[in-house]
């Protein structure tokens, strides 16, 4: 798949997210690329992987062009050891809200502590409900980048924020 991705990032109020997800997978991802604001990224999804190359963003963060790639678990364990330092690894819970699915992304190890969701839209105007769990969109804050958060941990800056 691939095309220009449109999405919106919040941090979150409270673990309500949970008792309304309909699925979670464990995600363990690197990086072989990761600077000015282009990225090729291999991820493990549970028994799936990707290949991702991301171009950068014009719009302050809000979309991006995105090209995807199914490859397979034994091209992506080897792939992995080509990545740059630091490895993203997380718990992702599918949420069903309105007419959108939102992403909410619990992290763990050097990430510990952080919990985003987003919600990928169609065009960067387009409405969505707001579900309670919403704090604070994060959408453009660089911090928050998965690519960002693989070379400066959440653990060192989380209590400056």
């Amino acid at each position: 798949m691939s095309g220009m991705e449109i999405e919106r990032k919040f941090l979150i109020k409270d673990h309500s997210f949970k008792q309304l997800s309909h699925s979670h997978s464990h995600i363990l991802q690197g990086y072989i690329c990761s600077d000015r604001g282009r990225t090729i990224r291999v991820r493990l999804r549970d028994d799936k992987a990707f290949l991702t190359i991301k171009g950068p963003s014009a719009d302050g963060g809000l979309s991006r062009y995105e090209f995807e790639h199914p490859i397979s678990r034994d091209e992506a364990e080897h792939l992995l050891l080509l990545c740059e330092p630091g490895i993203i690894d997380k718990t992702r819970y599918l949420v069903e809200y309105g007419q959108h699915t939102f992403e909410v992304d619990e992290f763990h190890g050097d990430n510990d502590g952080l919990v985003m969701a987003e919600v990928e839209l169609s065009a960067p105007d387009e409405h969505y409900e707001r579900p309670d769990f919403l704090g604070k969109e994060v959408t453009g804050d660089r911090r928050y980048y998965n690519s960002h958060l693989r070379r400066y941990p959440y653990c060192q800056w989380k209590d400056d924020i």
